[in-house]
Protein backbone atom coordinates (compact mmCIF):
# COMPACT_ATOMS: atom_id res chain seq x y z
CA UNK A 1 0.00 0.00 0.00
CA UNK A 2 2.96 2.26 0.92
CA UNK A 3 4.46 1.62 -2.40
CA UNK A 4 1.37 2.34 -4.11
CA UNK A 5 0.53 5.49 -2.92
CA UNK A 6 4.63 6.70 -3.16
CA UNK A 7 3.85 5.61 -6.56
CA UNK A 8 0.82 7.86 -6.86
CA UNK A 9 2.68 10.82 -5.47
CA UNK A 10 5.39 10.27 -7.87
CA UNK A 11 3.44 10.33 -10.58
CA UNK A 12 0.92 13.64 -9.41
CA UNK A 13 4.50 15.80 -8.50
CA UNK A 14 6.15 14.79 -11.90
CA UNK A 15 3.18 16.28 -14.17
CA UNK A 16 4.60 19.91 -12.69
CA UNK A 17 7.81 19.40 -14.40
CA UNK A 18 8.42 21.96 -17.20
CA UNK A 19 10.67 19.35 -20.19
CA UNK A 20 12.30 22.37 -21.86
CA UNK A 21 14.82 21.94 -24.49
CA UNK A 22 18.66 22.83 -23.48
CA UNK A 23 19.80 25.46 -26.05
CA UNK A 24 23.52 24.55 -26.88
CA UNK A 25 25.59 25.32 -29.97
CA UNK A 26 25.34 21.43 -30.28
CA UNK A 27 22.47 21.79 -32.05
CA UNK A 28 23.33 22.41 -35.10
CA UNK A 29 25.07 19.76 -35.39
CA UNK A 30 22.55 17.39 -35.19
CA UNK A 31 20.75 18.55 -38.15
CA UNK A 32 20.40 16.35 -40.58
CA UNK A 33 21.41 16.61 -44.19
CA UNK A 34 18.86 17.43 -47.13
CA UNK A 35 18.88 15.41 -49.97
CA UNK A 36 19.49 17.44 -53.76
CA UNK A 37 15.27 17.42 -54.15
CA UNK A 38 14.61 19.03 -50.19
CA UNK A 39 17.07 21.16 -50.80
CA UNK A 40 15.74 23.11 -54.33
CA UNK A 41 12.16 22.51 -52.73
CA UNK A 42 13.50 24.86 -49.59
CA UNK A 43 15.22 27.43 -52.51
CA UNK A 44 11.70 26.84 -54.29
CA UNK A 45 10.06 27.83 -51.19
CA UNK A 46 12.06 30.69 -49.81
CA UNK A 47 11.41 32.38 -53.39
CA UNK A 48 7.89 32.14 -53.08
CA UNK A 49 7.87 33.47 -49.70
CA UNK A 50 9.49 36.69 -50.43
CA UNK A 51 7.22 37.18 -53.47
CA UNK A 52 4.11 36.84 -50.96
CA UNK A 53 5.91 39.62 -48.74
CA UNK A 54 6.51 41.86 -51.31
CA UNK A 55 2.96 41.51 -52.79
CA UNK A 56 0.26 44.46 -51.82
CA UNK A 57 -2.42 42.53 -50.11
CA UNK A 58 -4.74 45.52 -49.74
CA UNK A 59 -5.31 45.37 -53.37
CA UNK A 60 -6.27 41.83 -53.80
CA UNK A 61 -10.06 40.23 -53.23
CA UNK A 62 -10.68 38.01 -50.19
CA UNK A 63 -10.70 35.11 -52.20
CA UNK A 64 -7.24 35.52 -53.98
CA UNK A 65 -5.96 36.44 -49.73
CA UNK A 66 -7.46 33.03 -48.96
CA UNK A 67 -5.55 31.18 -51.50
CA UNK A 68 -2.10 32.81 -50.82
CA UNK A 69 -3.08 32.47 -46.94
CA UNK A 70 -3.98 28.49 -47.48
CA UNK A 71 -0.84 28.00 -49.90
CA UNK A 72 1.70 29.64 -46.77
CA UNK A 73 -0.44 26.84 -44.58
CA UNK A 74 0.44 23.85 -46.77
CA UNK A 75 4.12 25.22 -47.30
CA UNK A 76 4.35 25.40 -43.17
CA UNK A 77 2.92 21.66 -42.61
CA UNK A 78 5.44 20.44 -45.49
CA UNK A 79 8.22 22.29 -43.81
CA UNK A 80 6.92 20.74 -40.26
CA UNK A 81 6.58 17.53 -41.98
CA UNK A 82 10.01 17.02 -43.21
CA UNK A 83 11.56 18.26 -39.83
CA UNK A 84 9.92 15.02 -38.05
CA UNK A 85 9.72 13.81 -34.58
CA UNK A 86 7.97 11.82 -32.29
CA UNK A 87 5.92 13.15 -29.14
CA UNK A 88 5.07 11.49 -26.30
CA UNK A 89 2.78 13.03 -23.60
CA UNK A 90 2.68 12.62 -20.03
CA UNK A 91 0.05 10.46 -19.65
CA UNK A 92 1.11 8.00 -22.58
CA UNK A 93 4.36 8.02 -20.48
CA UNK A 94 2.45 7.33 -17.53
CA UNK A 95 0.60 5.08 -18.04
CA UNK A 96 3.41 2.98 -19.91
CA UNK A 97 5.13 3.46 -16.07
CA UNK A 98 2.26 1.72 -15.05
CA UNK A 99 2.21 -1.30 -17.04
CA UNK A 100 5.23 -2.22 -16.98
CA UNK A 101 5.16 -1.94 -13.01
CA UNK A 102 2.44 -4.28 -13.15
CA UNK A 103 3.94 -6.24 -15.36
CA UNK A 104 7.11 -6.80 -13.19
Amino acid sequence: MKKLLLLLVFFASSQFLIAAPIASNDSKKDKTELTESQKAREVEMQTRLDEIKSMDFKSMSKDEIKDVRSELKAMKEESKKDGGGIYISVGAIIIILLVIILLT
